[in-house]
């Protein structure tokens, strides 16, 4: 198939495989799922009432004082007691076979294609780091909310790129399936488009 390059008259040869892929919610929503449940750090700590300080003494008798039963002033139901059911450390890594995000990731530049979200340049460079040049390049091609994704990192744009809410700027090598998904639009350049085909194969 081929993709029409945004800034130039010529169209770009690609992969029906990579680009041309069905979508496949299903697998989409497991890869997004599993892309953010990686990132959480999972320290989440808290104590029970056997590692609260304190608590040793039985507060008041049994019986006799019209008051209810107590053992511990660091009951769970008391101000100041231990957790009844505490939270401890835990992985929450899902685990994703390499087939499966790769076709996932496939599955989602055929839905870009498809629905007009995925744009190919053949420049995606500023002349300076200044985020002024930035927005014009992106005013010219009618872009708000974009992930631009190059080849290499390039500092002039990521620094012109970082003061912008809706835009963000990464590399082929961090390609991921929420980054896919957060904007309304992707630009990727040529060079990105080939290496991108490379890493799905």
């Amino acid at each position: 198939m081929k993709l029409k390059i945004a800034n130039d008259a010529a169209e770009l040869e690609v992969s029906d495989e990579t680009f041309g892929s069905a979508y496949n919610e299903a697998l989409v929503h497991q890869l997004v799922t599993a892309y953010m449940a990686g990132g959480r750090a999972g320290t989440k700590r808290q104590k029970s009432r056997a590692e609260v300080r304190g608590g040793g003494k039985k507060p008041w008798a049994q019986k006799g004082t019209g008051s209810a039963r107590a053992g511990s002033i660091r009951s769970p139901i008391w101000v100041g007691g231990g957790r009844a059911f505490a939270a401890r450390p835990r992985d929450f890594t899902q685990k994703l076979n390499r087939k499966m995000y790769r076709v996932g990731l496939r599955s989602m530049l055929g839905q870009l294609v498809r629905t007009d979200r995925l744009i190919v340049a053949t420049d995606v460079t500023v002349a300076e780091a200044k985020t002024k040049l930035l927005v014009q390049k992106l005013t010219q091609m009618s872009l708000n909310s974009v992930l631009i994704v190059v080849e290499a990192q390039d500092d002039k744009l990521t620094l012109a790129a970082r003061n912008l809410p809706f835009v963000d700027v990464i590399t082929v090598a961090g390609v991921n399936p929420v980054a896919l998904a957060a904007y309304d639009k992707v630009l990727i350049s040529v060079g990105a488009v080939k290496l991108l085909e490379e890493r799905l194969q």
